[in-house]
């Protein structure tokens, strides 16, 4: 098995999308000079409609001149169908509200406009007076899939990368649902890159960590996870059908402002650094506006 990193870059107003191997990038066009296959514009036909798994065996041959540092990092996956995210979802955090973790998934869906990049703004509207950050796994899933058993569940995972489900908590409470919380345009910065399944021995023990201007907020490990990840696909895939390019994200662990007497809101200005062991790090600010 190749291990891969797979990126989805700006180059100038141009978008493209490419291989990591060692920080250097083959991009798309680099990729159909040097194997011949014309492979497609879209990141998404790419990935899940065949392309990727004929010219896979030939990535470990390209030349990867190319500095990532040259390019724009944008979120890895334009216009999921889904986004999905779990609350609760961890022991640490279900404690640290004073709730039971549901044996069950609580979900939150997303809409597509909340995606968001690393090095870029998380922009919020001056009226959110509780805006918090949660660190989180994301999964995104490769195939169409319906009524899976827990057996087969990771069979529908194509890859990995770090989610931050920002939430407005004033707007929560007010609510009493997630929805409207949640799904602001910018809440959903994910990235940096896709990691490939085979690449992660054990999604389920991987350490992750936010910071919030140097100051470590969250640390903690995927083991603390409730409901682990093919019990969350067999059972969100007995409700709905997963679709490729689908982004199910698996909850955040304690560390979070809501309800905390040590870590204060977000304010404008602040800087989010959030790292997943393996997966590497996405980087946020934020920006509040009149």
């Amino acid at each position: 098995m190749i291990n891969l990193k797979i990126v989805r870059l700006l180059n100038g107003e141009k978008e493209t999308y490419g291989i990591i191997k060692n920080g250097k990038v083959a991009t798309k066009e680099e990729i159909t000079y040097a194997t011949g296959i014309p492979i497609p514009i879209s990141i998404k036909d790419f990935l899940f409609d065949g392309w990727y798994e004929e010219v896979r065996e030939k990535f470990d041959s390209l030349p990867y001149d190319e500095s990532l540092s040259k390019f724009k990092v944008l979120a890895p996956i334009p216009n999921p169908s889904k986004i999905i995210c779990l609350a609760f979802n961890y022991s640490d955090h279900a404690k640290e509200q004073g709730l039971t973790p549901p044996t069950d998934p609580a979900i939150v869906i997303k809409p597509r406009t909340a995606i968001n990049s690393t090095d870029s703004e998380i922009v919020c509207p001056s009226f959110v007076t509780q805006l918090d950050y949660e660190v989180e796994l994301a999964l995104i899933i490769g195939k169409k899939s319906k009524d899976l058993d827990v057996k087969e569940a990771m069979n529908s995972v194509f890859g990995y990368m770090i989610l931050n489900d920002v939430s407005a908590r004033d707007i929560q409470f007010k609510d009493k649902q997630f929805t409207r919380a949640k799904g602001f345009d910018t809440f959903a910065p994910c990235g940096p890159w896709i990691t490939t399944q085979d690449e992660i021995k054990d999604p389920q023990n991987l350490w992750l960590k936010t910071k919030v201007n140097g100051e470590t907020r969250q640390d903690s490990n995927t083991s603390k996870m409730s409901i682990q990840i093919p019990e969350i696909i067999s059972k969100l895939s007995k409700v709905m059908t997963l679709e490729k390019g689908d982004i199910i994200s698996t909850g955040t662990p304690a560390g979070v402002a809501l309800n905390s007497s040590k870590f204060d809101y977000l304010k404008d200005g602040d800087k989010i650094e959030m790292e997943i062991e393996s997966l590497g790090m996405i980087t946020n600010t934020i920006k509040f506006y009149d």
